[in-house]
């Protein structure tokens, strides 16, 4: 069992900035992708951002040029860096790791709301 712990939510005028940052409990030894989602009130979760272990990275169209993911293999962490933030940002962020493998497991965070005024 993987608790991935997060970090660094709240409030920020747009156009401010914000760090989050997702620990896991435990070491993970195997291939794995990490990420970031975000569930606004009415809507589905959706992915943000994307880094696999070896540190290939996806983002949704609506963060590109704004948001730049990390992770620290060494600290089991991976951090969502978030500039230029929008009023349409505002949402629950949560982490998740999905490890690959015969049987995948795929853990999450509990969430962090990032509330952006505008």
């Amino acid at each position: 069992q993987v608790h991935m712990v997060e970090s660094g939510g709240g409030l920020v005028q747009a156009g401010g900035s914000l760090r989050l940052s997702c620990a896991a409990s435990a070491v993970i030894f195997r291939p794995n992708s990490m990420g970031w989602y975000r569930q606004a009130p009415g809507k589905q979760r959706e992915l943000v951002a994307g880094i696999s272990s070896g540190g290939s990275t996806n983002y949704a169209d609506s963060v590109k040029g704004r948001f730049t993911i990390s992770r620290d293999n060494a600290k089991n962490t991976v951090y969502l860096q978030m500039n230029s933030l929008k009023p349409e940002d505002a949402a629950v962020y949560y982490c998740n790791v999905y490890m690959y493998g015969v049987v995948p497991d795929n853990y999450w965070g509990q969430g962090t709301q990032v509330t952006v005024s505008s």
